[in-house]
């Protein structure tokens, strides 16, 4: 056989198209994360301006001048209602100005992003001073003092994301893509739910008892965490169903090559690109890494729209994997476990 039959032989088109598509995925993860946070800057920052009112018109004005906007202000009536908004987390930071004195107070939460905290003491710091005057740091919802840079929600997120993932390809890959009928469908999904309830458990437990990582409640992480490894997974499944192989690749497209990078983790959202910014709360990293922060430091504010986002990925997970067993298998669909199996058997035979 020559080495031109050999190499026909031993790396199939199918295997060759597969390889062509793991070089654009890496080629895209590049991409993504160094696109994402290789020059990380505010941009559109929602920022209170508490202030007597013929200041406050004037100075939101200013702020919204400052080259590449990095702040989007509006006026607040006052500073308990700034503090409110904050923990809601409606807005980022606040600027309390003191009409009696020349020293104002900049209230932030290094609970949503250290970074972002640091960029808005940094900046009003810098506007402050060409009024000469000075400006006080007032953290309303501080960072775990072992939650280094508020990146604990993030990696605990992508820790879910992973096994869920992981867990829906492995039982695809040992018994064929798509479920042979209805029945094997719901039978994955129930293993994967089971799953998803001790991952989301064991990644509450790991960080908040064990590591204390985290504040916030155990349970409420827990269920998050059980609604992300289930969505993720779900997900999946069902781009398995439709894809077969590939959709593992797709799997890893969305979650970790678009999601991550997006998720507001390293760097929060108004510190991402526009590209980044926008699809991030739309994929489970970023409604995962905002929940978990909200449920850590904000007393669970603010968490509709990323709970609803994973309950979409989950419920089209499970719809588009059920949907797909129930339809006839062709004559060239790829085979299931027991299948191939049984060819094995009656060859050998």
């Amino acid at each position: 056989m020559s080495l031109v039959d050999e190499l026909k032989s031993a790396v199939t088109p199918r295997a060759a198209l597969l390889v062509v598509g793991v070089f654009a995925l890496q080629l895209l993860f590049i991409t993504s994360y160094v696109g994402a946070l290789h020059h990380p800057e505010p941009r559109d920052v929602p920022f209170g301006v508490v202030a007597p009112q013929r200041v406050s018109a004037q100075l939101v004005g200013q702020l919204d001048q400052l080259p590449g906007a990095p702040l989007d202000p509006r006026p607040v009536a006052d500073a308990a209602t700034a503090r409110n908004q904050i923990l809601n987390r409606d807005i980022d930071g606040a600027l309390i100005v003191d009409p009696t004195g020349r020293t104002d107070t900049l209230l932030v939460a290094s609970g949503g992003g250290t970074v972002l905290s640091s960029a808005l003491e940094t900046i009003l710091t810098r506007v402050e001073a060409t009024q000469q005057r000075t400006v006080r740091t007032v953290d309303v919802a501080p960072a775990s003092s072992e939650d280094f840079d508020g990146l604990s929600a993030f990696y605990l997120v992508v820790g879910w994301c992973v096994g869920g993932y992981i867990c829906a390809a492995i039982l695809a890959i040992s018994a064929g893509s798509r479920p042979a009928n209805r029945e094997r469908a719901i039978i994955r999904l129930g293993v994967l739910a089971v799953y998803s309830v001790l991952g989301g458990l064991g990644g509450a437990v790991i960080v908040g008892p064990i590591l204390g990582a985290l504040p916030g409640s155990v349970a409420a992480l827990w269920g998050l965490g059980t609604l992300v490894v289930f969505a993720v997974g779900a997900a999946t499944l069902a781009l398995q169903s439709v894809f077969g192989i590939v959709g593992i690749g797709l799997a890893i497209l969305l979650i970790v090559v678009a999601g991550n990078p997006s998720a507001g983790g390293a760097f929060p959202l108004p510190m991402l690109p526009p590209f980044w910014n926008a699809i991030g709360p739309a994929l489970p990293p970023g409604a995962g890494t905002w929940a978990a922060r909200s449920i850590a430091y904000f007393k669970g504010n603010d968490m509709t729209s990323s709970m609803l986002v994973l309950s979409a990925w989950a419920v089209v997970g499970v719809v588009v994997t059920l949907v797909m067993s129930s339809l006839k298998r062709g004559p060239e669909a790829e085979p299931i476990a027991d299948e191939v199996d049984t060819a094995s058997g009656a060859r050998t035979h």
